[in-house]
């Protein structure tokens, strides 16, 4: 059992943990919790820690047990997990999983894409709310703007309840352009936008579709929501003015979702 902080392994996990430079130049991220930990891919997993009350926690579990075994693990006492964990009331296991790369050529390789375009969202749990929401909505995949929170940031993975591992993800440097590629790729792009004139239920997104959502508290740059085919509207009463950011990605979502769907069959 490792009990001290000073050994080589925790103050690299620590480092990881409070820099994000560090993660994307060891091309990894962290992974904490019982779910994150059996979400995670056996393969992507590089390293766990967990302590010894974690550890009797998952006694019995054949399948999770195996996982461990396979991996390889460490135990550290809870003085030392508290130090490497990001949250206020632990629960003992943290994994160091290497991060996924996509392309866009990737994320476009399905017959009807319905793509996420997020423009600099800042709130790690708007994104992480997107991004487990787009998974249960049937999104193919998230373009962000380089300026878009870190996808890997701590609670950001913990907002997306373990749909990081699983939903296709990239960031561009120059989001206007990417735009202009998805509807080269015969992709309709639409912006939520306070200008706009349409309800977003009375368009069809039964084709190739991409929602674009930007800044909490900006909305989307000029140059960005030019790009769009057009913008859509989200009905408000009252004094409201605007939306969450994941909340109204998660209206656009699911109303593609319920478009694209036939008494609860896809139909694409």
């Amino acid at each position: 059992m490792i009990i001290s902080c000073s050994n080589a392994k925790i103050k690299q996990v620590i480092q990881w943990q409070n820099k994000a430079k560090e993660r994307r130049s060891a091309g990894i991220f962290l992974a904490e919790g019982f779910k994150m930990f059996e979400e995670a891919p056996r393969e992507s997993i590089q390293q766990i820690y967990l302590t010894e009350e974690a550890l009797e926690r998952l006694r019995g579990k054949t399948e999770t047990e195996r996982k461990l075994e396979e991996v390889g693990y460490e135990t550290v006492s809870k003085e030392v997990f508290a130090r490497m964990s990001d949250t206020r009331t632990p629960q003992g296991i943290l994994c160091v999983v290497s991060r996924p790369g996509y392309s866009l050529e990737r994320l476009l390789r399905t017959e009807v894409p319905l793509l996420m375009v997020l423009e600099d969202l800042q709130d790690p749990g708007n994104l992480g709310t997107i991004i487990r929401t787009g998974e249960a909505a049937g999104i193919t995949g998230v373009i962000m703007s380089a300026g878009t929170v870190d996808l890997f940031n701590p609670k950001t993975v913990r907002a997306t309840m373990g749909s990081v591992f699983r939903v296709p993800f990239l960031y561009v440097d120059d989001l206007p352009h990417t735009v202009e590629q998805l509807r080269q790729e015969g992709i309709s792009v639409y912006a939520a936008h306070l200008g706009g004139k349409t309800y977003y239920d009375d368009v069809s997104f039964l084709e190739p579709t991409a929602f674009l959502v930007g800044n909490e508290g900006n909305g989307l740059t000029e140059e960005t929501a030019s790009r769009a085919d057009q913008y859509l509207k989200i009905p408000m009463e009252g004094r409201i003015e605007s939306l969450n950011a994941a909340v109204a990605a998660s209206l656009f979502m699911y109303e593609a979702h319920r478009q694209r769907s036939v008494k609860g069959e896809k139909i694409f």
